[in-house]
């Protein structure tokens, strides 16, 4: 036994965080419960570190036994309605995205909230030689630009308050401010920035939703155009941004 365990770990990884992902990794691609025996055979750990993992990943939800078998957990389940909702999400928005880039010239952006941050889901490039791109996984703090304030706005209202309250170099009378500005975006029903993140750049975001009581949003919509070619279109361009976040939302609805 002191040998199987002390064993050079030479096929598999070293880093103990490594080997939690690992047997993760391994029981979502068998896609049925799994013994300790025939983890072993699969990963090809030894048993008593296969033990540490699991009981570490049945301590985060990650993992449930039943009988001596595990299978991914609540929480690993929840992961994968995110990854299918994502996906969902960007295959629904890419025509209007298309649709909203020729009819702009400008390039078009969908965005999501990850944790703090608005992350880049799916990017249209606009083919003008001068135009402004968002580099797909790309995130940037929830805090200032369009995308970042139409994804606060449109969250439920004690996930906006936390995030906006956690802000660092934000003293609570700024945080007020903030909070007054984004419920005013949610009145209106889309943000307007310029200059916010990248200087010389305008931008409109507009949330796209997946019911119809506009509870949260699950993305947003952003066209993105350098600010000397919008003057006197900002409100066509808003328009435009607005409806094709409502064709989105709209097939998003029966998911």
């Amino acid at each position: 036994m002191q040998i199987e365990a002390d064993a050079p770990e030479t096929n598999y990884p070293a880093a103990g965080a490594d080997r939690v992902l690992f047997v993760l990794a391994a029981l979502a691609q068998q896609g049925k419960p799994m013994t300790v025996r025939e983890l072993g055979a699969a990963t090809g750990l030894p048993k008593s570190t296969l033990y540490r993992q699991l009981v570490l990943l049945k301590k985060w939800g990650f993992v449930l036994e039943s009988d001596g078998r595990y299978a991914p957990g609540p929480i690993s389940l929840q992961l994968a309605l995110g990854f299918d909702m994502a996906s969902h999400l960007a295959r629904e928005a890419q025509p209007e995205m298309q649709w909203l880039v020729q009819q702009s010239g400008e390039s078009v952006g969908l965005v999501v909230a990850v944790k703090d941050q608005a992350v880049c889901l799916e990017m249209i490039e606009s083919r003008q030689s001068l135009r402004c791109s968002f580099e797909k996984g790309r995130g940037v703090p929830l805090r200032a630009g369009a995308s970042a304030k139409s994804l606060l706005a449109f969250m439920h209202e004690d996930a906006r308050r936390r995030i906006v309250l956690g802000l660092p170099d934000m003293d609570a009378m700024q945080a007020e401010q903030l909070l007054d500005e984004l419920a005013g975006i949610e009145r209106a029903g889309y943000a307007v920035s310029q200059g916010e993140v990248d200087a010389g750049v305008w931008g409109v975001s507009v949330p796209v939703f997946r019911r119809r009581e506009k509870t949260a949003a699950v993305g947003s919509i952003t066209l993105m155009a350098p600010a000397t070619r919008t003057q006197g279109r900002e409100p066509l361009l808003i328009e435009m941004t607005r409806s094709a976040a409502g064709r989105v939302s709209a097939g998003l609805q029966s998911f």
